[in-house]
């Protein structure tokens, strides 16, 4: 049965390592945009931008994006949705799933498959989805978030630290896995967990998905069905993304 579900895309201009992040050209478009095309073409009935930056609203509204600003005190990507969730008063049992605006490539069918993985696991407040980490750079690089889950599917800890622990002749082929940064949750779940207070943890990995997991909320994950695209943080992945799509240098819109 198909699942009804929105998606809200958050983004924010004021990133420490990539300033301007979702404006960047890349391949013709914002890279805002092929997060939002992604969104698109998924099985959602809704594709919302969250923003609190007049910039990202003007380009947004450029590709006919609906756009809903927002308070520029948020402290995560999910906190920014809460507040959507709230001025759209939508019910709360309504499926929402944020999908990153720094998402290149991101195959429509992930987005489908984590809004249904939510629907299909009552005891989850979230769902997630992983990859195999293929390489000991990818192990070790602390941008590449890495997740355990225990034998039922759902998260143990996540982390940007190599988990669990591994040593470098390890095999190359069980190495863990990569976190694939978009969620599902209720809208419910969103306003508890707005409520939750931050946790120490959260803010020394800088991953607010552990903020749940601390205060005792179950996170489903599930391994990607469809080949993932690129999560750009660094100039290091925007580097790797204009190696794919030539053109001359990278700008803002």
């Amino acid at each position: 049965m198909k699942q009804d579900f929105l998606v809200v895309i958050p983004a924010r201009f004021d990133s420490k390592r990539l300033p301007g992040k979702p404006l960047i050209n890349i391949g013709g478009y914002p890279l805002l945009q092929h997060a939002y095309l992604a969104a698109v073409n998924s099985g959602a009935t809704d594709v919302i931008i969250a923003t609190d930056d007049a910039r990202i609203e003007a380009v947004a509204r450029g590709f006919d994006a609906r756009v809903v600003m927002t308070s520029p005190s948020h402290r995560s990507g999910t906190d920014r949705i809460a507040e959507v969730v709230t001025r759209l008063r939508l019910p709360g049992d309504s499926i929402v799933v944020n999908v990153q605006g720094d998402e290149l490539d991101l195959p429509p069918a992930l987005i489908d498959q984590v809004a249904g993985n939510l629907a299909g696991h009552e005891s989850a407040a979230m769902a997630s989805l992983y990859a195999p980490v293929k390489s000991l750079d990818e192990l070790n690089n602390p941008n590449s978030v890495k997740v355990v889950v225990d034998r039922q599917g759902y998260a143990l800890f996540f982390s940007r630290s190599p988990i669990p622990w591994k040593t470098p002749a390890g095999d190359a082929g069980e190495m863990g896995c990569r976190h694939i940064g978009i969620y599902a949750y209720t809208s419910d779940f969103l306003k508890t967990y707005t409520a939750l207070p931050v946790c120490k943890l959260e803010q020394t990995e800088r991953l607010e998905q552990l903020r749940a997991l601390y205060h005792g909320y179950r996170i489903y994950m599930e391994q990607a069905n469809a080949q993932t695209g690129l999560e750009i943080n660094t100039p290091e992945d925007l580097a790797l993304a204009f190696s794919n799509r030539p053109q001359r240098q990278p700008t803002l819109f």
